[in-house]
């Protein structure tokens, strides 16, 4: 049905129905409304929304049918149908039934594709047609195609990068202006970049949904959400920031999975890097996104990670791509098997009230578990009834190292619970 679908193609425009006119659904249909040359290729044929007699803009082709009933929508046939509502559901039922109909779907719905990607790959290959989702991940970055097209020939090791905005803007103005998170979310939500509950941004769901997809594009393997371990940047203080520096790095929310043998592992959570790396210099809310190959080594996509027109623009090359396809036979990802991370350093933070034998203490709790000290920072000025100090120790396994801080937190001397935070300091994947 593909193969003919795209002779047709040839001679008529591919007819999209639009699902959603918020944000990036009315940057969608602008840009399809105000660029004709695109009018032989993509033509917008319906819009639904809830509530269209608020959401109709004048500037919408007359052409346009506009409906609050999804079943019409449908009836019409479209050619491919772009779903930028979000959530898994009712979405979720809108991508299979346009899937099965024989349509082909652009969506941005990260979330969606963390849940079901598998499933709703299969679909489309089972009806001949094409799932596609460019805008999923880091906006207006064409990070997907990248990595399908750009570095389809090398053998991949590493995705790793900062795929949610709002940390990295948090993030990188603590580490800029000395402030503490909580002043720093409250600027962010005015300026837009945070929603009311940042929980999602701040606590590596969003980022690890994205995840889900980039692992899926680079391996072909479908990672479980559940099984992505997670950590927050709430723990992250101005105090951090000085001792990073120290070690000539600074902090970011990196979202990474790597192959291991048969197995892939995964994260998102607060990492040190070097502050002249890729991220370290990453600031405000731009993403960037570093792959590494076997052969070819390392390759960084950065851009604008979020809002209407840079996803819209995605949307849209996703459109234009589907006109350009004589053949794809779509894809479908595998279970991966999850494995332990490799050894790698840490940074291991303690605020604690200062009394005598507490490193001694630390350093027993760590040589018990195999690990080894590297350097202990302590920054003056601090009061003696919360002082933060920090220890860094050599690549030591994970597994090793919680059983060390977990016995070292159980001490009565901290003021606040402890905290460790891997250090990616460029290691090479292929060594």
């Amino acid at each position: 049905m593909l193969a003919l679908l795209n002779r047709r193609m040839k001679t008529k425009p591919l007819r999209v129905a639009l699902l959603g006119f918020g944000t990036v659904g009315g940057s969608v249909a602008r840009i399809l409304s105000e660029r004709p040359e695109l009018a032989d290729r993509l033509q917008l044929t319906y819009i639904f929304n809830r509530g269209i007699a608020r959401k109709r803009a004048a500037w919408v082709p007359s052409s346009v049918a506009w409906t609050e009933d999804v079943d019409e929508l449908f009836r019409s046939k479209p050619d491919a149908v772009v779903e930028v509502v979000g959530g898994i559901d009712p979405a979720g039922g809108w991508v299979r039934r346009a899937l099965q109909q024989g349509a082909a779907v652009v969506t941005a719905n990260k979330m969606l594709l963390a849940a079901h990607a598998p499933e709703l790959l299969h679909l489309a290959v089972m009806n001949h047609t094409q799932l596609r989702f460019e805008a999923a991940v880091a906006g207006g970055v064409p990070l997907i195609h990248g990595v399908r097209e750009g570095l389809a020939g090398d053998r991949l090791l590493r995705v790793a990068g900062i795929l949610n905005g709002t940390s990295n803007y948090v993030l990188s103005r603590m580490a800029s202006g000395n402030e503490p998170m909580a002043a720093v979310l409250d600027d962010a939500r005015r300026l837009g970049y945070a929603e009311a509950d940042p929980s999602a941004d701040i606590d590596g769901e969003d980022a690890g949904a994205k995840l889900v997809v980039l692992a899926g594009i680079a391996f072909r393997r479908h990672l479980r959400l559940p099984d992505i371990p997670r950590r927050s940047i709430r723990a992250i203080s101005a105090a951090d920031f000085r001792y990073a520096s120290r070690l000539g790095c600074t902090i970011r929310q990196i979202a990474m999975v790597e192959t291991k043998g048969d197995g892939f592992h995964a994260f998102v959570g607060p990492a040190l890097v070097l502050r002249g790396s890729n991220f370290g210099l990453n600031m405000g809310a731009n993403n960037v996104v570093t792959i590494a190959g076997y052969y070819g080594g390392e390759n960084s996509f950065s851009g604008a990670g979020a809002g209407g027109p840079a996803t819209a623009v995605a949307v849209v090359s996703d459109l234009l791509s589907l006109t350009e396809r004589e053949r794809d036979h779509g894809e479908e990802w595998l279970p991966a098997r999850a494995v332990p991370p490799p050894a790698r350093p840490y940074y291991l933070r303690f605020v604690v009230r200062d009394r005598p034998g507490i490193l001694a203490s630390i350093a027993a709790s760590l040589a018990h578990q195999g690990i080894n000290l590297d350097a202990v920072l302590q920054e003056p000025g601090y009061p003696k009834g919360a002082l933060p100090f920090v220890i860094t120790v050599e690549a030591c396994e994970e597994v090793a190292l919680g059983k060390a801080v977990q016995e070292i937190a159980a001490a009565d001397f901290h003021a606040e619970a402890p905290l460790a935070i891997p250090m990616l300091l460029g290691e090479d994947p292929r060594t």
